[in-house]
């Protein structure tokens, strides 16, 4: 079974290059208040530069379809990861829209309600995949804080390959490996935890999150957990 590895929180051309030299699946530019937003316009300029294999996710915090729709369109989106609880019916306007070849992303933030929310959202035939996140009081998002990955393995992570559960949330070249072995996870999303500074990556940190998610996802599927 392979990992599907995410950088997110790109601003830069540099930056996604360098995500995908480093052999990762997708890159995430984010479309919402953040030290590392960036606009259509950017990204539009990033895009065509980028390997075509390469996805294109755009992170979205309660935006309606015709934003979404938009900025799909001007940006040549691969994918979008949807942090919003309001319009229930947006991921199947954007799959009738866009196709299957769109990859719909929507975002848990870990807690109390957590696993309900995730076990109806993994039945959502429009939704590929569940990104299980961490969140502050201020931020949705690109926190840099763990959630209690035992406690979710017990919950939410139960049978996560079939369900295509992402993790996120304070993950890091350090952690990486212990975070895929405990959840076992589809795939992983990385932020702060591979950047010199909000919005800036570093070349080091990113090279070796990718590396070493890769290894763990092997040794673990060579030791029958996965």
């Amino acid at each position: 079974m392979s990992l599907w590895v995410k950088i997110c929180g790109n601003t830069t051309l540099e930056d996604a290059r360098l995500a995908a030299e480093a052999g990762a699946d997708a890159v995430g530019f984010v479309f919402a208040a953040s030290l590392r937003r960036v606009t259509a316009e950017q990204v539009a300029k990033i895009v065509p530069h980028l390997p075509v294999k390469l996805e294109r996710i755009g992170v979205f915090v309660d935006a309606g379809f015709d934003e979404i729709a938009a900025t799909i369109r001007a940006c040549g989106l691969t994918g979008v990861q949807i942090h919003s609880e309001g319009e229930a019916e947006l991921p199947a306007r954007l799959r009738s829209e866009f196709g299957p070849g769109l990859r719909i992303l929507r975002v848990v933030h870990f807690g109390e309600k957590a696993a309900e929310m995730a076990s109806v959202l993994v039945r959502d035939s429009n939704v590929d995949a569940v990104l299980v996140d961490s969140r502050t009081a201020t931020a949705v998002g690109g926190t840099g804080i763990a959630f209690d990955w035992d406690r979710a393995r017990d919950t939410i992570f139960q049978h996560a390959e079939e369900r295509k559960l992402i993790a996120a949330g304070g993950l890091n070249p350090e952690n990486v490996a212990e975070a895929i072995a405990i959840l076992r996870p589809w795939g992983v999303d990385v932020v702060s935890g591979v950047e010199a500074a909000p919005g800036v990556k570093d070349a080091g940190k990113v090279r070796a999150f990718v590396a070493n998610a890769r290894a763990a996802c092997g040794a673990t599927a060579n030791a029958g957990t996965l």
